[in-house]
């Protein structure tokens, strides 16, 4: 990721400042004299773990919940919206992790929604809400036709009408909350170098992320919190990126290299336990953009933990959900013990003793509504069952409770929603259900993915005390760091294949990304 050229707005040039800030629900303390500036100009990196406090006050900022104490100052006045609409008026716009646009209304009227421009006779100017919108995609590089549906643009180019529409609401403060989670890295770049255009422009930005290297090369200056308190500021120093074991200290207070450290030496691995030889699979006409395996051939041993790295398109996640029975397998052979197996669903895979945490905890892992217990036992429901069709409670609690130790599951109680849980937690409880079944098996897709960096070292220590209880764990990871951190042997893959494989300890960042860009068939990267 090249750096991208940023010169701090003046000291003097605040835009926003919060002053001592508290929030209290429940007598549980989420903000505790928090104190930050974001100056006209500049890009504000506001960073920190799950639960440190940063949805709490842009919801603060963004109008939704007022503050127990504190002051806030916006362009020289007081301010205390009391809405998001009033927040909006004076200039603040949030644009959250998860999008608000309407996917069946055109671009133009997502822009324009609320506040249509009218004509002479009381009308919506439709030709004045296009062209106007057409200025304002251009903005931020955005070429589509504003007639176009919302819905057959790629995340990316949402998130670019989301942008639009708060440049149309003549913005001067803009709040990005996790922009680029679900981003490809071109379209990172692409996103990035907004950003840095409208900083041009006078826009103010404050940037919330998890990705760290991204806050590091597009921040002027970072605010860090922990716990709800302010942890420190962060700036550049002659112009060059704040560096990450610096902004690491500050939101987990200690060190980096304990965060990525190599796990320790760990048994040999034993008997291959599942095999995978010429595997291809056929695309789905509902999912058109799908990668196809084409000859996939990979082993996986007991206690051993394999990394898959590659690039998005590479085909990562189809061939956990092939080996998982979630999508149809053409040709090829899958062994689990030597044995053939050709789960044909899920389930079949779950009998198999095969388990999977997918890649989208929101959508594909948690029922976000329901209690820590019914989502942790829901894989389990054969053996937490009395016999008699009724749940045996008392063991399905008393597991809970083991692994809640085990995995230091941080939580109020088992019939607390798992929405409300961090997402560190959420992943410990979807690891735990699959503990709960002693699988043969286990595939993770993308472990860490919206946890925080302090969580991410957890988790890597519970999938390496799975390996150690022989339990044979793939895991999938766009980031390369925690590829090298985990695993004992990784293999890349491009457009469907293997393009190569190493034990860890030869592997580097480098030689990776030379695998993974490796196009086997040409014999030349691209």
């Amino acid at each position: 990721m090249s750096p991208a050229l940023a010169v701090s707005a003046p000291a003097g040039n605040v835009l926003l400042a919060v002053e001592g800030i508290s929030k209290q629900f429940s007598g549980v303390m989420a903000l505790n004299d928090v104190s930050l500036d974001v100056r006209r100009g500049e890009i504000l990196g506001l960073l920190g773990e799950n639960g440190a406090g940063k949805s709490t006050l842009l919801k603060i900022l963004s109008g939704v919940q007022p503050p127990s104490s504190g002051r806030i100052v916006f362009d020289g006045a007081d301010f205390m919206p009391a809405s998001p609409e009033e927040s909006k008026r004076l200039g603040i716009v949030t644009i959250y992790q998860e999008l608000s646009l309407i996917p069946t209304l055109t671009v133009a009227e997502n822009i324009f929604i609320g506040r249509a421009p009218l004509g002479p006779l009381g009308l919506v100017s439709w030709r004045r809400m296009i062209e106007d919108s057409r200025q304002i995609i251009a903005r931020v590089g955005l070429t589509v036709d504003p007639r176009t549906p919302v819905s057959s643009l790629s995340v990316a180019e949402q998130q670019l009408v989301e942008i639009a529409r708060a440049l149309s609401l003549e913005s001067r403060l803009i709040i990005m909350d996790e922009p680029t989670s679900a981003l490809t890295e071109s379209e990172v770049q692409r996103l990035l170098s907004i950003m840095d255009r409208l900083r041009q422009d006078g826009v103010a930005i404050m940037f919330v992320t998890h990705r760290l290297e991204e806050a590091s090369h597009i921040c002027d200056r970072m605010t860090v919190l922990r716990d709800g308190r302010l942890a420190g500021h962060l700036d550049r120093e002659d112009g060059k990126p704040i560096e990450l074991p610096k902004i690491i200290e500050k939101m987990v207070g200690r060190a980096a290299s304990e965060l990525y450290a190599r796990p320790g030496e760990r048994h040999k691995a034993g008997e291959t336990i599942l095999s995978v030889k010429g595997l291809r699979t056929v695309r789905d006409p509902e999912a058109p953009h799908a990668i196809v395996l084409e000859g996939v051939d990979l082993d996986l041993k007991a206690g051993e933990i394999l990394g898959v790295a590659g690039l998005v398109g590479s085909g990562r996640t189809e061939l956990a959900r092939a080996i998982f029975g979630a999508d149809r397998i053409a040709a090829g052979t899958v062994t689990l013990n030597g044995k053939p197996i050709a789960p044909q669903s899920p389930a079949d895979a779950i009998a198999l003793g095969i388990g999977l945490v997918p890649e989208d905890r929101k959508h594909q892992a948690i029922f976000a509504a329901l209690g820590i217990l019914t989502n942790f036992s829901v894989a389990s429901l054969d053996r937490f069952s009395s016999g008699l069709g009724f749940m045996a409670e008392r063991r399905e609690r008393e597991a809970l409770t083991e692994y809640r130790k085990m995995l230091s599951i941080r939580m109020a109680s088992p019939e607390q929603a798992i929405e409300g849980l961090s997402g560190g937690n959420q992943q410990k409880v979807i690891l735990a259900r699959w503990l709960a079944r002693d699988p043969k098996v286990l595939i993770v897709d993308e472990p860490t993915r919206g946890v925080d960096v302090g969580a991410k070292a957890e988790v890597h220590q519970i999938l390496a005390q799975l390996a150690e209880r022989g339990i044979a764990v793939m895991v999938i990871s766009s980031e390369l760091p925690e590829v090298l951190a985990v695993s004992d042997r990784i293999v890349t893959m491009r457009r469907g294949r293997i393009t190569g494989e190493m034990p860890a300890h030869e592997a580097t960042e480098e030689k990776l990304m030379e695998l993974m860009a490796l196009d086997r068939q040409a014999g030349r990267a691209q």
